[in-house]
């Protein structure tokens, strides 16, 4: 129930041309989880989070209430995607993270300040706000499968990036997680009835084949639209840093800081759902 695409955020953002080769003489106040989520536009990055996650609403309203989710759910949904609550719990994860490794921050900060890094983050975010329109989304899977089959050397680039991040696995990870958080919340509410847990962890577990293959085919279109503008080296320059100690460090604190946070929102999610199929006050 709980789309891939949440558990994708800002992880693909988290890549920076040539981090390792930076220096990390940046001011000591610069070298900060605060102002790291500041340059990574995360303000930004959530407000766009807040709009899937209010279209998701909207789906599983479809989905689940033959009459319609109604204004409590709708409000419902609206709290549980709060941009600033979410923000800051974001932020918090991180801090918890990285807050004890400043060369980490200067180095990933440093780049992310520079007139590149902003453009990288900026083709993202636009990317991602592209995906909220359905036609949009068709096209970029279109012009993934039609660059896939003429052997287009821009898909090997994308391929060595998805590995070199593990973005398929880690996806695949926190999508699963979403999901047992979602109907664990459900469960909670009574709507099916008592749910053994071994039940809701074997019908998330049935649910991997599916998610994995949806989440690469998401990967390779998102990847191919945000990064198109991009040249080869700047391309390439990008995998060097996943590849880099300082993106693998990135990379793991931001997956586990959404993994936490979206958790929680699968959580909330889930129980709303079952308290609305139930025809309870949300």
């Amino acid at each position: 129930m709980f789309l891939p695409r949440f558990a994708l955020a800002v992880l693909l953002a988290a890549s920076a041309p040539a981090v390792a080769e930076t220096t990390t003489e940046a001011p000591v106040a610069e070298a900060s989880a605060d102002h790291l989520g500041e340059v990574l536009q995360l303000d930004a990055l959530f407000q766009v989070l807040r709009e899937e996650g209010l279209a998701h609403g909207d789906t599983l309203a479809a989905d689940m209430f033959p009459a319609g989710g109604g204004a409590d759910w709708d409000a419902a949904v609206s709290r549980i995607y709060d941009v600033a609550r979410l923000r800051e719990a974001f932020g918090v994860a991180l801090e918890q993270s990285l807050g004890q490794d400043p060369e980490t921050i200067a180095g990933v900060t440093a780049f992310f300040g520079s007139e590149l890094g902003q453009r990288i983050l900026g083709l993202e975010i636009e990317a991602r706000r592209a995906f909220l329109d359905t036609a949009s989304e068709e096209a970029a899977r279109v012009a993934a499968d039609d660059a896939a089959a003429a052997k287009d050397p821009r898909v090997g680039q994308l391929r060595r990036m998805i590995e070199a991040a593990d973005l398929l696995e880690m996806n695949v990870a926190g999508a699963l997680s979403g999901n047992l958080a979602f109907m664990t919340g459900m469960a909670s509410t009574g709507a099916y009835g008592a749910v053994p847990d071994d039940q809701i962890l074997s019908d998330v577990w049935g649910q991997e084949d599916q998610i994995r293959a949806d989440t690469s085919t998401w990967l390779y279109s998102y990847l191919g639209l945000a990064y198109h503008p991009l040249t080869e080296a700047e391309l390439d320059s990008y995998i060097a840093f996943w590849e880099s100690p300082a993106g693998q460090r990135l990379n793991a604190a931001l997956f586990a800081a959404f993994d936490t946070v979206f958790r929680d929102v699968s959580l909330e999610l889930g129980k709303a759902a079952g308290i609305a199929m139930q025809g309870r006050d949300i």
